[in-house]
């Protein structure tokens, strides 16, 4: 039986995919089972491979990681897709194809470590940790206990060094627990990345105003503190708000 987790690359620069290859060696769950330098290639090789997680581009000539991502979705064998990219303000529609992840080049090894902490949750994790979780709640580990916490009690969220900052209407929590697994269990809740260390809940946004060097400012609900949003995620967030 195999313990570890197939993974295929998909990139058109050799250089991102050996790179990306080089730095998935440290970790013994990953497996890279193959390579794809196109997204019409990634599809076969999909097919022939079954990989369980593929490292997807987004900009590649002919068909790009999103519509790769798509057809993707079609396979008896559907794979999870990390996508892996330059470009930031794709982030919102990748979520729409239940990415795992969106891993920004060049890449992070802190934020490398934390997409596959969350790759290996997907794939190793028992079903049974859930019994007994009390429903619509947050999990989170403070202080070495569990508590649960209402999404909608939550107005942001902030990653400080290597601490995780919860801002609740009526109190602070700080977990280790790292920024991008909160974001994944919160998306349905409408929480929404404005910064690379910064997560929001939208439905406490008072107030967007431009601030400078294409960022803006965001007001939120209950809360003196404004928070930057940064220019990489202006776009998108103005999407997601149907602005």
């Amino acid at each position: 039986m195999e313990t570890f987790i197939r993974t295929l690359i998909v990139d058109d620069e050799p250089y991102s995919r050996d790179e990306l290859k080089h730095l998935l060696s440290a970790f013994p769950t990953i497996k890279v089972v193959g390579e794809a330098e196109s997204g019409e290639s990634a599809i076969i090789s999909a097919i022939q491979l079954q990989p369980d997680v593929v490292f997807l581009d987004v900009e590649m000539p002919k068909m790009n990681g999103m519509k790769a991502a798509k057809a993707l979705l079609e396979l008896k064998k559907v794979p999870s897709v990390v996508f892996a990219t330059a470009y930031p303000q794709f982030a919102a529609e990748a979520f729409r194809y239940d990415a795992i992840d969106y891993l920004l080049k060049p890449y992070d090894e802190e934020q490398l470590q934390e997409t596959v902490h969350r790759i290996e949750k997907k794939f190793t994790t028992p079903f049974e940790q859930d019994i007994g979780k009390p429903q619509g709640k947050l999990a989170v580990e403070v202080e070495g206990e569990i508590i649960y916490l209402e999404p909608k009690e939550i107005l942001y969220i902030v990653r400080d060094d290597k601490v995780t900052k919860l801002i609740t209407k009526s109190s602070e929590f700080e977990t280790k627990t790292p920024l991008k697994d909160l974001e994944s269990r919160l998306l349905s809740y409408g929480f929404f990345r404005i910064h690379k260390s910064f997560l929001v809940n939208l439905e406490v946004v008072n107030r967007l105003s431009p601030w400078f060097n294409g960022a803006y400012q965001l007001e939120i609900e209950g809360r003196k503190e404004l928070l930057s949003v940064s220019r990489n995620y202006v776009k998108a967030l103005r999407s997601r708000l149907e602005i």
